[in-house]
């Protein structure tokens, strides 16, 4: 039995109210769950409130998950929206995305990455969350739609331009440098 199907037999087990297959469940998914929630509170502290209370809300409304299959995905919205409710407190607004996370890829600068990081910062939040949730946690169109429940369509027209965006601030960026 694959891994997927694994998760999905426990994401089954606990929407029947198997506490401990839902903390199986957590277990597998605390570290992406931290780094997406460091994603938008950007520091470790909120990142991990963040995720406490998601985990709480999980498990309070578990019963609310209909395809048991979609249990990254239902818990990456709670999450979001988790997130998106603790910044509307913080009295001072930050970038909501730190892109710190990139993943270590042979043959990219340190400079590079910064670049991206910036640039990534740079996009519009409608922009930038899809970009983050498809290029650096990995999810699919259909998983993003319903992670901040939108049409497939708009995650797909939102993933072009945030990437049109991209290479115009990446484009930018170089061209000044050629000038120095």
């Amino acid at each position: 039995m694959d891994e997927e199907m694994r998760n999905t037999k426990l994401a089954k087990k606990a929407v029947r109210g198997n506490a401990d297959a839902y903390g199986q469940l957590i277990t597998k998914y605390q570290e992406y769950l931290y780094k997406m929630a460091f994603l938008y509170m950007k520091n470790q502290q909120d990142a991990l409130d963040v995720v406490g209370t998601t985990i709480l809300k999980g498990f309070q409304n578990i019963k609310t998950l209909k395809n048991p299959e979609w249990f990254k995905t239902w818990i990456t919205r709670i999450l979001i929206n988790t997130a998106n409710d603790e910044l509307k407190k913080i009295v001072y607004f930050t970038d909501i995305e730190d892109v710190r996370i990139l993943k270590q890829n042979k043959g990219v600068s340190l400079e590079e990455k910064c670049d991206l990081e910036n640039a990534v910062n740079r996009l519009p939040e409608k922009y930038r969350v899809v970009i983050i949730l498809k290029y650096f946690s990995g999810l699919s169109v259909n998983e993003i739609a319903y992670a901040i429940e939108a049409p497939v369509g708009t995650v797909k027209a939102y993933l072009s331009r945030g990437r049109d965006e991209l290479k115009k601030y990446l484009k930018e960026d170089y061209l000044h440098a050629d000038h120095i």
